[in-house]
């Protein structure tokens, strides 16, 4: 019988968590300490992107940068001219979507193999910040918004309030409302696969040939778990892009993509926890070694995540969760056998003289 994902006791810890970090950590920590772990959250969300099309749908895409700069580009520019950030918001997720359809049909109804499936992602991904590289002249605009080239889009619009007549959130108020959409992205796509949907698209993922002849569409549903990746993507640049108040082509950058692999593979594939759990633990290490000046952080970083990617090559939280149940199921044998042999002392001791 299949758990049901209410009785998933990692899924309450993760949110009961998130709840208290985000109630919490505006009252007993500074400004500095907000912005920076809002930092982390947007990432989380971008994390969470891949985390979803490559665990629990099998595809490997190398150009995830893409669709966060997608999401982030789109929302300067419609914020910048539009004046309020609630509709670019949405549209941010929205064009990211529907591009990724548009890709994924091509990717996956013209059948190609992994491979060169990630070799396209990849190379949509240079076209993009190879495009965006070459707009800095002032012809480049579209409306009151100059895309400026390798310079970037300043003054991008802070996020507003809906509900307070569209007032620009502090910090404190966008690092709450970023954590509640860190929540949601993460129970979203936790009853996404549960659902039949998700069990369909995991099939898919262990064996294309077996579900296709039961009768399951794989293109298609490889097509609708790109698009949304994409979404959460683009939604977690529209973030980036707000949370910055600026935004430039890097957003693109293959290092974006990079990190995003690193961040799903040393969390855990097919975990979406462990993606979160790395996006902290390696943007801290990797601010902590910037402040050494010892040499180039990236570098430190990859001296580090190589011997971590050899000694745990499922990723921390699969390997926590089987060192945690390799710990139990050698106390509890212990503990039977202790068990036991007091029970045999016992009985051989008071043997002959009951009744």
């Amino acid at each position: 019988m299949e758990k049901s994902v209410f009785k998933d006791p990692g899924m309450y810890f993760m949110l009961s968590l998130g709840f208290l970090i985000m109630i919490f950590m505006p009252i007993f920590l500074d400004m500095f300490a907000i912005m920076q772990i809002t930092q982390y959250v947007v990432l989380a969300v971008y994390a969470l992107s891949l985390a979803y099309i490559w665990g629990f749908g099998g595809i490997l895409s190398f150009g995830q940068s893409c669709f966060f700069g997608l999401g982030a580009y789109t929302f300067a520019i419609a914020s910048i001219n539009m004046g309020s950030t609630s509709v670019p918001f949405i549209l941010a997720i929205i064009i990211p979507v529907f591009f990724g359809i548009l890709l994924g049909y091509f990717m996956f109804y013209g059948k190609l193999s992994d491979v060169y499936l990630g070799v396209v992602t990849l190379v949509v991904t240079l076209i993009f910040w190879k495009l965006i590289n070459h707009t800095a002249g002032p012809e480049y605009a579209i409306g009151d918004a100059r895309l400026g080239g390798f310079n970037g889009i300043p003054s991008i619009p802070i996020l507003n309030m809906p509900v307070a007549n569209g007032t620009m959130m502090d910090p404190v108020q966008m690092f709450v409302t970023f954590m509640a959409i860190l929540m949601l992205v993460y129970l979203g796509l936790k009853l996404l696969i549960s659902s039949e949907f998700g069990r369909v698209s995991v099939s898919i993922r262990e064996n294309e040939i077996r579900s296709s002849l039961l009768g399951y569409d794989v293109r298609r549903h490889k097509v609708v778990v790109f698009a949304i990746g994409c979404g959460i993507a683009g939604m977690s640049g529209a973030m980036w892009a707000t949370y910055q108040t600026f935004i430039d082509p890097n957003a693109f950058s293959l290092e974006m993509s990079a990190k995003a692999l690193v961040w799903v593979m040393a969390g855990g594939v097919g975990t979406l926890a462990g993606p979160i759990i790395a996006v902290v633990l390696l943007q801290w290490i990797s601010i902590k070694l910037g402040q050494l000046n010892l040499m180039n952080n990236f570098v430190l970083l990859g001296l580090i995540l190589v011997p971590l990617v050899l000694v745990l090559p499922k990723g921390l939280l699969p390997s926590f969760k089987q060192w945690s149940q390799d710990l139990w199921t050698l106390w509890r044998v212990r503990n039977n056998k202790r068990v036991k042999t007091s029970t045999t002392t016992i009985v051989k001791k008071t043997g002959g003289r009951s009744g």
